[in-house]
């Protein structure tokens, strides 16, 4: 039976029929709510239960906590009404005039960044253009069934070829592009998805996060910025294991050189092959050190599950971030697939 879902506190309705979830009836009637990986592993989406009932759906245990649960929250891609519901939640409004789409494209190009890291060159039929906010992803639909979310790397006013870092994890996607993927290749993609996006309402300072290859949409979100000439002040922290994943570190330091936006490179395992002289350790870590204070700032974060919840943990714990200035991407492994994320 059709359930009504009122979101809070804009008073928008719309209507949920079957087992579809809240996300995706509020997507389907134009109502953008906030979400990442669409599979319950993130915690993007995560808002109250006003009142009505739901089927909580299968989700991960470090998404939607226990006390969370009992406390009200839910997965709003992964619960589906039981009855009438009430919920509260953030509505994105910048992203609610783009279309999701699944458009054929063709491969360019391979190009291995770093012997693990590949960059796939997309290229849409000449009459397409993917519409995209800096920061969102895409996802890659092979002719076998398989299905892999890669940020788009390049910058909206850049989308004649569209360019996505994956990196090698040895899960069957990574495994056919490697191995199997030639140039020319046809591919399907749909998108665009996710609310990890530049938010330009703001005049706050912005703090950019990547580790490994979550350095993808943060190379959106800087190309986009400089394009648009913003005038916040930006500095970037990268933080990989070894010198040879901070795969274009000669063009973070290029954006440093030109347009003076701060780059820190973080390494956690470096070797002494690397000959590293720069920071060491947790990439989150050296954010806090070097800001104590972020109430004025604006984060965006983007790689591991593990960085990015420790970054937001501790960022709003002991370094005053206001919770609704963090913005992140996870790259998460969904349940019924091994190999997701960029």
């Amino acid at each position: 039976m059709p359930c009504q879902v009122t979101i809070k506190p804009s008073n928008h309705h719309f209507t949920v029929s079957g087992d579809e979830t809240i996300l995706d009836g509020a997507l389907r009637e134009g109502f953008n709510i906030a979400y990442g990986c669409r599979n319950g592993s993130c915690g993007s989406c995560k808002g109250k239960l006003l009142g009505g009932r739901v089927d909580y759906g299968n989700y991960s245990s470090s998404a939607l906590l226990d006390v969370e649960k009992k406390n009200g929250y839910a997965l709003f891609c992964q619960a589906t009404p039981l009855t009438d519901v009430e919920i509260e939640c953030r509505e994105i409004s910048a992203i609610k005039d783009i279309q999701v789409r699944t458009l054929p494209c063709r491969v360019q190009k391979l190009e291995r960044l770093a012997p693990d890291v590949m960059m796939i060159y997309l290229r849409l039929p000449a009459n397409e253009r993917l519409q995209f906010l800096a920061g969102q992803y895409i996802d890659i639909l092979t002719k076998s069934g398989l299905r892999r979310s890669l940020s788009i790397a390049t910058a909206p006013h850049d989308d004649d070829v569209l360019h996505l870092h994956l990196r090698n994890y040895g899960g069957p996607f990574s495994l056919y592009v490697f191995n199997t993927l030639k140039e020319k290749d046809i591919l399907r993609l749909e998108g665009p998805l996710g609310t990890f996006f530049l938010r330009e309402d703001s005049e706050k300072p912005i703090i950019l996060l990547a580790s490994g290859t979550g350095f993808a949409p943060i190379k959106s979100i800087i190309e986009h910025a400089l394009h648009k000439k913003v005038q916040r002040p930006m500095i970037l922290y990268w933080g990989c294991r070894v010198r040879a994943d901070l795969y274009l570190h000669e063009l973070a330091e290029r954006w440093a050189r030109d347009h003076g936006i701060t780059y820190v490179p973080v390494l956690s395992e470096a070797r002494p092959d690397d000959h590293w002289t720069g920071r060491t350790g947790f990439v989150h870590r050296a954010v806090m050190e070097d800001f104590p204070d972020m109430s004025g700032h604006q984060v965006y974060a983007c790689g591991a599950p593990i960085v990015i919840e420790s970054a937001r943990r501790d960022f709003t714990a002991q370094c005053k971030l206001p919770p609704d200035e963090f913005f992140s991407d996870a790259f998460t492994p969904s349940a019924q697939q091994a190999d997701t994320g960029s």
